[in-house]
C-alpha cells in the first residue's frame, strides 16, 4: 500500500482572531463600505486608498483576508522589517476556504449594522483584484447583501454566473472597473468576461480608466458619487 493511500484529509472547524481595518463613520452615517483587498495586501493599507471617499458620513470597513504570509525575506529566518500580505484563498480546499469567508464577512457585516437601519443605510461591497472573488461568493450567499457591488480588477467567477449563485448577485447593482493598461486583467480577458455576463444576462456597468492594476482615486470619488 502506497503512502498516498494511508494518508487521509480530515477537517475540524475552530475559532480564530480575525481582523478589520475603519474610516470614517465621525458624523451620522449614510453609507457603508465593505471593501476587499487584492492578493498580497493588508487591510489597513489598502484603507488608505479609500481617503479619498471618506466624507465623515461613509463608514468604510476592510476585512483583511484570513491566510497571512511573508511578502519578502526568503524561507529562512525572518524578521520585524519583512513585509506581510494576506490572501483570501487558493486553489488548496478552495470550497472550504471561501464558506469560511462567507461566515467571516456575514460576522462583520453584522457587527457594522449594530445599532444601524439596515434600510436606511446604502450598503456597497467593493472588491480589488483578488478581492473580486471574495466579494462575489460573499453577496450570492449572504442574507445581508449589499446594494451595490464594484468589481476593480477583476470580475465574477465563472462558477456564480448560473442558478441561485448568479440570482444572489443580481440583487445588486454590479459596477465592473477596469484599467486600459492592466497587465492582470488585461483587454482581451476583459472583453472575454463581459461576453460571459452578457450571456448570464447579469446586468452590469462598466467603466475604464487610463491606467494600471490599480484604485484610481479620479473613478474611485466618481463611483462613490454617482
Amino acid at each position: 500500500m502506497s503512502i498516498e493511500t494511508r494518508v487521509q484529509s480530515e477537517v475540524i472547524t475552530v475559532p480564530r482572531t480575525a481582523r478589520y481595518a475603519v474610516m470614517g463613520g465621525n458624523a451620522p452615517v449614510e453609507e457603508v463600505w465593505l471593501v476587499c483587498h487584492g492578493y498580497g495586501q493588508l487591510a489597513s493599507r489598502f484603507l488608505r486608498r479609500f481617503e479619498v471617499v471618506d466624507n465623515g458620513k461613509r463608514l468604510i470597513v476592510a476585512p483583511e483576508a484570513l491566510s497571512r504570509f511573508y511578502l519578502s525575506g526568503g524561507t529562512g529566518l525572518h524578521s520585524d522589517d519583512d513585509r506581510v500580505g494576506a490572501s483570501w484563498m487558493t486553489s488548496e480546499d478552495r470550497d472550504a476556504e471561501i464558506a469560511d469567508q462567507v461566515t467571516y464577512l456575514d460576522l462583520v457585516t453584522r457587527k457594522i449594522f449594530v445599532g444601524r437601519s439596515r434600510g436606511s443605510t446604502r450598503f456597497v461591497a467593493l472588491g480589488f483584484s483578488q478581492g473580486t472573488t471574495a466579494v462575489c461568493h460573499w453577496a450570492a450567499r449572504t442574507d445581508r447583501h449589499p446594494d451595490r457591488i464594484i468589481l476593480w480588477g477583476g470580475g465574477v467567477p465563472a462558477e456564480l454566473l448560473d442558478g441561485a449563485p448568479r440570482a444572489g448577485l443580481a440583487r445588486a447593482s454590479l459596477t465592473i472597473v477596469a484599467g486600459m493598461h492592466d497587465p492582470i486583467a488585461g483587454a482581451d480577458r476583459v472583453q472575454r468576461h463581459r461576453q460571459e455576463l452578457d450571456a448570464a444576462r447579469l446586468p452590469y456597468r462598466f467603466v475604464t480608466f487610463d491606467g494600471g492594476h490599480e484604485i484610481n482615486d479620479g473613478v474611485l470619488h466618481e463611483l462613490a458619487n454617482s
